[in-house]
């Protein structure tokens, strides 16, 4: 039966720092998500669908993070967005009026990639920019343990919910667009 481990071998990732991005391996050194575990993964199987399949992870114990621009006049803020792989970010509604924005869309991958120091297909709300508000949803943060990017396409973390809500600028909310 699938499950968050899936068919991987986890190792702490403080342990492991090698297998993160820079800025994720110095989040998780300065003490951001402390029971983390990371897994290498073929970088070709980044992909959600493509990941869970192959290492028999369920897509319930799947987070996927999405890095939104929200514009008010020349006000631009960017903030990353978790929910779990099955469901989908109200990000037209609820993520638009938590930040302020009149207009929001997803950032530019070339521009997060860049700020972040991470690589698309690995981007982890785990060493973002520290103004970027993370927003996590009620159901990410109340999981006993989710599967997030590692920074690269060549990792995935191994996570608590508190602790991805316990992150420094994360705040939890009802992201999902309801059926």
């Amino acid at each position: 039966m699938p499950d968050a481990r899936g068919d991987l071998t986890w190792i702490p990732a403080a342990d492991a720092t090698d297998l993160l991005a820079p800025s994720v391996a110095q989040a998780v050194g300065g003490g951001a998500v402390p029971s983390a575990c990371v897994a290498e993964i073929d970088p070709e199987l980044a992909d959600t669908a493509a990941f869970c399949e192959r290492y028999r992870v369920d897509p319930e114990a799947s987070a996927n993070c999405v890095v939104v621009c929200g514009r008010r006049g020349e006000t631009v803020t960017h903030a990353a967005v978790m929910v779990l792989a099955t469901d989908r970010a109200d990000v037209n509604r609820t993520v638009r009026k938590h930040l302020g924005a009149r207009r929001i869309s997803f950032a530019d991958q070339a521009e997060v990639e860049q700020a972040a120091g991470m690589t698309s297909g690995g981007i982890t709300p785990v060493g973002l920019p520290a103004d970027w508000p993370v927003l996590v949803d009620s159901r990410v943060a109340a999981a006993d343990l989710v599967v997030i990017g590692g920074g690269v396409r060549g990792s995935k973390l191994l996570v608590p919910g508190a602790e991805l809500a316990d992150l420094p600028a994360a705040e939890v909310l009802d992201l999902v667009i309801a059926d």
